[in-house]
């Protein structure tokens, strides 16, 4: 394996861009408009050099290796649609690269898994893994978790997340022909739009045992993958979740509403909400002799730590600072590592939702891969018959 020593003390870390599609630029981007301690950009790759950003004297490469084996990078920060993502993570791990990859890790829960071999194998050299779950850094949602794992709240019973503020029109899916495919993305809204929340449920709820789900399959748009998903979770100790999401919707919504034994907490439009019971549920249930009694509540704003950074330049600045040694790879806002656990859950509804039953958890990624091939070859079966009608 080929190391990329890198002596922090030399200055800021030369992050190389790997893509430069929707969220490539806006990483440019955020690196032109906000200060981010301790990152600078020291390379961008992308197959298409009229993607470049102007004249911005930062040097270009069409092929990643070359970017990765050229020098001018300590650590990469992969862009490039999902599909690739496996391959790119684990050659930059190769070169001793570090490596900030977006959302989804891989596709498939056996992608993932074999990212997370290589940087196993790469981690004695000290490397860096992070994934870019910005919304771990929103302070609501930072402010939930604490209040959670506090056990504030009591016994979580029941939460139901809706989000339904994807909406894409047609253009949308017509402007990559990746887009929407199974063979392209290897999903739907569950696989491009939803990571996010998926990453959040696991990180604040843990991974379900079963997951059900249902929904359609091109309802909304001209597409073969999913544009709306419900998908009903059950978790170890009795609690249930549920999931609502799709891209065909406007206007969406996003929120999120937990019942607990403490109450009930609703987080919406940047604010969280707690019906906060006087008496625990499980309490009153016991020893009310009210037989149409309920515990009483109050109404309580519940408030938590704004921050004026970024959310995405807070995650590559934290990324920044583990890699030049001030914090290590604990103090990243997601570890890379943890991005398998966002495809399996991701993985089980997809399955859920094409077999129409129930899905037990761990996930089979054997069963799954099988599943995806079978999808992929339809559609090929469907675009040959379609070529030559």
């Amino acid at each position: 394996m080929d190391h990329n020593n890198t002596n922090p003390s030399a200055g800021p870390v030369r992050m190389g861009i790997i893509g430069l599609g929707n969220m490539g630029l806006f990483y440019v981007r955020q690196f032109a408009e906000h200060e981010i301690p301790g990152a600078v950009i020291g390379a961008v790759c992308d197959v298409r050099p009229d993607r470049i950003p102007g004249e911005t004297g930062i040097p270009y490469f069409s092929d990643y290796i070359r970017m990765m084996e050229s020098g001018t990078v300590d650590a990469v920060i992969v862009t490039t649609p999902h599909t690739s993502h496996p391959d790119i993570c684990i050659e930059a791990f190769r070169r001793g690269l570090h490596v900030l990859v977006e959302k989804p890790l891989a596709v498939t829960k056996s992608q993932a898994a074999r990212v997370n071999a290589a940087y196993e194998g790469a981690a004695e050299s000290g490397l860096v893994f992070g994934i870019m779950f910005n919304q771990r850094c929103i302070g609501y949602y930072s402010r939930l978790k604490s209040l959670i794992e506090g056990g504030e709240l009591g016994r979580i019973q029941r939460f139901q997340w809706t989000v339904t503020d994807w909406f894409r029109p047609e253009s949308y899916y017509r402007s990559g022909g990746w887009r929407a495919t199974w063979e392209g993305e290897g999903g739907g809204v569950l696989m491009n739009q939803s990571p996010h929340q998926i990453d959040m449920i696991q990180w604040l709820f843990g991974m379900p045992e079963r997951v059900h789900a249902f929904g359609g399959l091109g309802k909304y748009h001209s597409i073969e993958v999913e544009d709306e998903v419900s998908a009903y979770m059950e978790f170890p100790g009795g609690g249930s979740g549920l999931f609502i999401t799709s891209t065909g919707e406007a206007p969406g919504s996003n929120r999120l509403e937990i019942a607990a034994d403490r109450g009930r907490v609703i987080v919406e439009n940047g604010t969280i909400e707690w019906l906060q019971n006087e008496t625990d549920t499980s309490t009153f249930n016991r020893t009310s002799e009210d037989p149409f009694g309920a515990p009483a509540n109050r109404r309580v704003s519940v408030p938590f730590e704004k921050s004026d950074e970024e959310e995405h330049a807070a995650v590559i600045r934290r990324f920044a600072e583990a890699v030049s040694g001030g914090s290590g790879n604990a103090g990243l806002a997601a570890h890379g590592t943890e991005g398998i656990r966002q495809v399996e859950l991701t993985n089980a509804m997809i399955s859920s939702l094409i077999s129409g039953s129930t899905v037990e958890l761990p996930l089979s990624a054997d069963a799954y891969d099988g599943m995806l091939d079978g999808l992929i070859a339809e559609s090929r079966g469907r675009g040959k018959k379609e070529a030559s009608a």
